[in-house]
């Protein structure tokens, strides 16, 4: 069950046997279905998740109903709403899996426990929140200065694995399209191949 979060850990630091032991023991296996809220609109979140297996989007609802997809996640990425984890304020976005999922979860007390007992993980986790900047702030890069066709083609260039999970119309969402527009867009590129 942790071979595949060691793998990703080892990527970043180096654990002791004991502080591995240490680590599994603060993590909760939690399976979900498809279609399940790991966090709702005004609740607090209090976890990060580790995908083992699975799909997971996080989104906002406007107040007309309309759907903005923030991120899609899978297998050996991290998901949270990190600013609700973090100030523990009630959150503005929806996570939700969009296969059945197997994760690990670390809860806001016990992280605060690992942090005190391997600080080596806050260099981990540093890490991680670097990189979700790093790819939020490219997202909103390309939002501004990319027509949809080239954010569609980097998308499905940078994330084919997503492209084959994800139905059409929750791409056009992420990449702030209707679904009609994404059609028409995918059109264009079949007919320039």
């Amino acid at each position: 069950m942790f071979e595949q979060i060691d793998q990703f850990v080892n990527r970043i630091i180096t654990l002791t046997p004991e502080e591995r032991q240490l680590f599994h023991s603060l993590l909760k296996f939690r399976r979900v279905r498809k279609r399940t809220y790991l966090l709702q609109e005004g609740e607090i979140c209090d976890f990060e998740a580790y995908i083992v297996k699975g799909c997971i989007r996080t989104y906002y609802l406007s107040d007309d109903g309309t759907e903005t997809i923030l991120s899609f996640a899978i297998e050996d990425w991290w998901v949270s709403d990190t600013y609700s984890f973090t100030e523990q304020t009630p959150s503005n976005m929806f996570i939700e899996s969009l296969e059945d999922c197997e994760l690990l979860i670390i809860d806001r007390k016990s992280k605060a426990a690992l942090y005190e007992k391997i600080p080596k993980f806050e260099t981990l986790f540093r890490l991680l929140i670097q990189r979700s900047l790093f790819a939020l702030q490219r997202r909103f890069h390309s939002l501004v200065s990319q027509t949809a066709e080239q954010r569609y083609l980097a998308f499905i260039e940078k994330y084919p694995q997503v492209v084959q999970r994800v139905p059409q119309n929750q791409i056009a969402r992420y990449l702030g399209v209707s679904p009609e527009f994404l059609s028409k867009v995918r059109s264009t590129i079949q007919k320039k191949k």
